[in-house]
């Protein structure tokens, strides 16, 4: 698939639906791991710092130039986004659990779920470093829709 020099847009044609800039036939052999000349910072790079601080550092690339253009980039804040909104609903309904379970039980189930969590976390840095884009389940259809926006 082509993505726009311009917008950083998908592009199926000669020519990017969103702002009209011809796209030649080599933006599709275009490495995943390019970022327009003017950055210093290498797009896997970028998607992988999207992770770093959750939601904070996803907003922040959703901002920043060249960034916000990049698909790639844009996915992967958007993915650490609602990863973290999941993940504060999770903790909410996992705190919870300590009012209605005992204490060694609701404990045990704490610690498994914050090592796992971890895991995904460390997942998530280790699929964006290497140029892919891991797809969560329900977020990352959300955040593969917002990234092509």
């Amino acid at each position: 698939m082509a993505f726009c020099p311009n917008c950083g847009a998908a592009v199926d044609g000669k020519f990017c639906a969103r702002c009209g800039t011809a796209v030649s036939a080599g933006t599709e052999s275009q490495s995943a791991t390019t970022v327009p000349a003017t950055s210093g910072l290498p797009e896997n790079a970028a998607a992988v710092l999207c992770y770093i601080l959750s939601f904070i550092t996803g907003i922040l690339f959703l901002a920043l130039e060249p960034y916000n253009r990049n698909p790639f980039v844009r996915f992967h804040a958007w993915q650490s986004i609602l990863l973290s909104l999941a993940l504060i609903a999770v903790y909410i309904s996992e705190f919870a659990l300590f009012f209605v379970m005992p204490l060694l039980l609701a404990w045990m189930i704490s610690v498994a779920l914050a090592f796992g969590l971890f895991f995904l976390w460390l997942f998530l840095m280790w699929q964006a470093y290497n140029g892919k884009r891991f797809s969560l389940p329900i977020i990352g259809q959300i955040a593969e829709r917002q990234a092509q926006q």
